[in-house]
Formats: C-alpha cells, sequence, structure tokens
C-alpha cells in the first residue's frame, strides 16, 4: 500500500514536470539577454541624455540604464570635457577604451587631485561616492553597472538640467538603441 501510494505520488510529479516543463524553460530563455560582441568602430552612437553636460555621445551595448537592471553603455567625450561633482545611487564601473580620462573623489572638480587613467585604465566609484571627472583629448569609456543610472550633482547649479541651463544645451535627435535617459533631479 504504501508502495503504490509512493509510486502514485513519483509519477504524479514527474507528469507535472512534463508539463510545465516548456514553460519554465521557454520563461528563462525569454528573460536570457542575447549576446553582444561589437567592436568600437561598429558603435551606433547618439547624444547623451540631458544629465551629461552637452557634447558627450552614447552607444548602448546592453541593457536598459533607465531599469533596474545590469547595463552597459559606452560614452565618448569630446577634449575639454567635464563633469563636476556628482553622485549615483548605485555604484559606476568605468574602463577607459580610448584617449584619458581624469577621475578624482570630491565635491569640486579638482584637476591637481585627479588620477590620469589612459587605454585600460578602470576606476570603480561607489554608489553616494561625491567623484568627478574630465579630458583633454577625445576619450571614449565602456561604463556599466546596476540601473536606473541617475546623477545628483554636489551643485545644483552645475546640473545641466536645471532650468537656467535647459535650452542652451539640449541636442535633438535619437539616441542610440532608444537609450533616452530620463533622469531624476535628486539635487536639493
Amino acid at each position: 500500500m504504501k508502495s503504490s501510494r509512493l509510486l502514485t505520488t513519483l509519477f504524479g510529479c514527474l507528469v507535472a514536470a512534463l508539463l510545465f516543463a516548456p514553460f519554465v524553460t521557454l520563461a528563462a530563455v525569454a528573460q536570457t539577454p542575447a549576446h553582444v560582441m561589437e567592436n568600437l568602430s561598429a558603435a551606433k552612437w547618439g547624444p547623451a541624455p540631458p544629465m551629461v553636460p552637452p557634447g558627450a555621445q552614447i552607444a548602448v551595448l546592453a541593457g536598459d540604464p533607465t531599469r533596474p537592471v545590469p547595463y552597459a553603455v559606452r560614452l565618448k567625450f569630446p577634449a575639454n570635457y567635464a563633469i563636476p561633482a556628482h553622485s549615483h545611487p548605485t555604484d559606476e564601473n568605468v574602463t577607459v577604451v580610448s584617449g584619458e580620462l581624469f577621475m578624482g573623489m570630491g565635491n569640486k572638480l579638482d584637476r591637481k587631485s585627479a588620477l590620469a587613467l589612459g587605454v585600460g585604465g578602470f576606476a570603480l566609484m561607489p554608489a553616494n561616492a561625491n567623484h568627478f571627472a574630465y579630458t583633454t583629448t577625445e576619450t571614449t569609456i565602456v561604463l556599466f553597472g546596476q540601473g536606473p543610472v541617475e546623477f545628483k550633482y554636489v551643485n545644483a547649479a552645475d546640473d545641466p538640467r536645471t532650468p537656467s541651463r535647459i535650452g542652451k544645451h539640449l541636442e535633438s535627435g535619437p539616441v542610440a538603441r532608444n537609450a533616452a535617459l530620463t533622469i531624476r533631479n535628486e539635487a536639493p
């Protein structure tokens, strides 16, 4: 009697597993992102979102920087470009692909304390840590982390989204792979 009940239970579990396996497999496949392999020369550039000063360009590699998912983007900065002191609510990972990026920690852009990161250089800016960056030559980086990407400028007047600065530099046009980032302004 016990063995027949055990066999019935096992048989029932097997049937259930076989019936639901295709749905579980389809759900897993639907959530698995496509692989991405792309050389820098193949990047599809568009204007960077208005949370950074004008002049930068963006190419989304993977993910969606506006959602709470992993993402990777390329950012290209012109020579003599600067991003004033700011922070993010999540860690920010930076790898230099071309040129040279100067980065530092602190509440204002301080060229004397910045570290020059050349090709292959890496930086991890922890969540909520104030930092800044600038270039002296055209520079391309890969920025990756966990979205959504948000900027909080130390000095609200430095935020390119502030009303007094909007319209002076906004670029129009589509951002590569629909990556137009609508970022909340958390500055006081």
